[in-house]
């Protein structure tokens, strides 16, 4: 089974200013589990290309994108001569230095260049370690640390330019996937499945947006096997049904138990457990054609771990 794994340095040197949980650490901790487990060589790696700018435009408004360019092309210009750039805040949780233009692209164009890998044929799944993280990017708006939404630029680009006719987007990040869910509410093509701990930020989800969004709230405190009763129950009879031809995971890590911006209790067999049952599906419907992208995680240790377990099921390893 071949997976390839995208990532590129410039992901690494986008800052969101010191103590800042979204940290480039967050990738040094996946790579270093990897090598200390071997899987740097087993893994078909790939550079994450830019993204074309017209891919970002099935996702996000015109007037978004051009706003995005125009502030982030700024402060990389700033850094570009010299200058010292402080992090320049967009919310109170989402900063900008004069790197994050380039990794903002290169994670958007690793989600991309990805679907086109494992609908060419060159990889079976896929796996994009990069950031910033997107699923909290509205069609109009950059907060929860992320700019430009990867996932639901990657999903329309399956839909609008390649052809297909229905994917399912997963996602099992702690917080829920606002973003994503007001970029493809309504699209008949789409069905995304979520679970999230409620109340927690974004303070959303409780009111699915459209009927293609099935939106599982989890209170705090609640432990893996809880978690997969209600996948079970019903995220799995709503992925049969829907028959998607590809498979999109947002990957948020931060419902780990040692992950202190939330209160749920899962650890990485849990993680491995749920890569496994998204693979069945795959598997059945989408000729096991998935694209995973990093999301949240914030314990470095447990992310690690946690990428590794999600990464040795995806590779069949």
């Amino acid at each position: 089974m071949s997976t390839a794994y995208l990532t590129h340095q410039d992901c690494h040197r986008h800052e969101m200013g010191g103590g800042h949980p979204e940290c480039p650490q967050r990738l040094d901790a996946i790579e270093d589990w990897l090598i200390a487990h071997g899987m740097d060589v087993a893994l078909d790696r790939h550079d994450a290309p830019k993204v074309d700018l017209a891919c970002l435009g099935r996702a996000h408004s015109a007037r978004y994108v051009a706003e995005m360019q125009a502030l982030l092309e700024g402060l990389e210009r700033e850094a570009a001569g010299g200058t010292p750039v402080a992090p320049r805040a967009l919310d109170p949780d989402t900063f900008a230095n004069g790197h994050t233009w380039a990794a903002a692209l290169r994670a958007a164009g690793a989600a991309v260049r990805a679907t086109d890998l494992v609908l060419d044929g060159q990889a079976e799944n896929a796996f994009c370690a990069v950031r910033p993280p997107g699923h909290h990017a509205t069609r109009e708006q950059a907060m929860g640390f992320c700019f430009f939404n990867n996932v639901a630029v990657a999903a329309r680009h399956a839909l609008d330019v390649r052809g297909l006719d229905r994917v399912a987007v997963v996602d099992f990040d702690v917080h829920h996937g606002n973003g994503t869910e007001d970029i493809l509410a309504n699209d008949d093509r789409v069905l995304m499945v979520s679970i999230f701990q409620d109340p927690l930020y974004p303070y959303s989800g409780g009111e699915p947006l459209g009927p293609n969004m099935l939106n599982v709230p989890v209170p705090p405190y609640t432990r893996g096997p809880e978690v997969r009763e209600m996948i079970e129950a019903l995220w799995m009879p709503a992925l049969e049904r829907f028959k998607p031809q590809m498979v999109f995971i947002s990957a948020g890590f931060d419902a780990h138990r040692e992950d202190d911006l939330a209160q749920l209790g899962l650890v990485e067999a849990d993680y491995e457990w749920i890569t496994l049952r998204i693979m069945d599906v795959a598997r059945r419907h989408a000729k096991g054609r998935i694209v995973s992208c990093l999301e949240g995680g914030y314990h470095l240790s447990a992310l690690g771990r946690s990428v590794g377990v999600h990464l040795r099921a995806l590779a069949g390893l």
